[in-house]
């Protein structure tokens, strides 16, 4: 039997088709995974609920004319960059609940997320938010987004009590910095900084897949996948411009792999220790995932083998490494 992938960091910028290549993934036979992927049934962990929420959460302090606590507004940037942080020390303590089996079963899901939120804001140095609510307020929102943040918790809670035997876990997020920024990005932006944030359990054992395509593609797919009316979807939710342009206007990998002393892989300072994560591109410049989108039985034989050999191609090379 071939070596499986413990653990794959499925790393891009917005829209490059990271949602595309799971669900690919996700229709194939575990046979045919395993043996041309080298990856198990997968255990998904991805920090976009997380934004999903802080967002909603805004929403709602701006509806009762109370200020917004994690973004310029509704179609603009973090407030605090370290948010970004925020959103890797909420991922640590998915994963490290996935170890553990550990489930969680609050009265209200939604003050269990905010809790959840500020204990990770203030693990990476940004503010606790709860604190700023009024009683009032603080109910309003947890009414609101008790629904959301429920079927999150079912969803979580589902997660932790797969056998992970046999299993690959795959860590989705994507990181980025201004237009036009010079490299390596400063802290708190880019993925230096968020992969170093990582648990050294995490880092131990991961490998990155990333997926390569240029910003201006990346914002083209943004565009062309945005659903209005299904903001909270994975497969379409769009990202605003400004944020495109702010913060995901380019990214640190290329300079993080072409800086690394061992070939093939991202040198990672965190905790005192030095990680190597061997790293693979999939290379998506010429669009070979949006048709993911499509009905299955619209799928050209042509598409499918594009992805498939791409796909097998950047597996097999982390596969490889030690």
């Amino acid at each position: 039997m071939k070596k499986l992938l413990d653990t794959v960091l499925l790393l891009a910028l917005p829209a490059s088709g990271k949602s595309e290549v799971r669900k690919y993934m996700a229709q194939l036979s575990p046979k045919s995974c395993a043996e041309d992927f080298h990856m198990g049934p997968t255990v998904q962990l991805d920090d976009f609920p997380y934004v999903h929420v802080m967002r909603r959460i805004d929403d709602e302090l701006e509806k009762r004319s109370a200020p917004r606590q994690f973004f310029q507004s509704g179609d603009k940037p973090f407030k605090n960059p370290k948010d970004w942080g925020t959103l890797i020390a909420l991922l640590n303590e998915d994963y490290a609940d996935l170890l553990q089996k550990k489930t969680h079963d609050p009265s209200s899901a939604a003050l269990h997320m905010l809790k959840r939120i500020d204990a990770a804001s203030l693990a990476v140095g940004a503010p606790a938010r709860l604190s700023s609510f009024d009683s009032a307020t603080l109910n309003a929102i947890t009414d609101s987004l008790e629904k959301e943040c429920r079927e999150l918790l079912v969803e979580k809670n589902q997660n932790t009590q797969v056998d992970l035997q046999g299993k690959t876990i795959v860590i989705e997020f994507a990181r980025g910095g201004k237009h036009g920024s010079s490299l390596p990005l400063e802290a708190p932006f880019g993925y230096l900084y968020s992969l170093g944030q990582l648990s050294p359990e995490i880092l131990a054992k991961a490998r990155i897949l990333y997926i390569w395509v240029t910003p201006e593609e990346s914002r083209r797919k943004n565009h062309e996948r945005t659903d209005p009316n299904d903001p909270g979807s994975i497969l379409h939710h769009g990202v605003p411009i400004e944020v495109m342009m702010n913060e995901y206007g380019c990214d640190d990998m290329e300079w993080l792999e072409s800086h690394s002393t061992v070939p093939g892989t991202v040198a990672i300072n965190a905790k005192g220790k030095q990680y190597q994560l061997p790293i693979a591109r999939f290379d998506n410049r010429v669009d070979k995932t949006s048709f993911i989108r499509k009905d299955r039985k619209d799928w050209a034989p042509a598409e499918v083998a594009a992805i498939h050999d791409g796909l097998r191609s950047a597996l097999e090379k982390l596969a490889s490494f030690g």
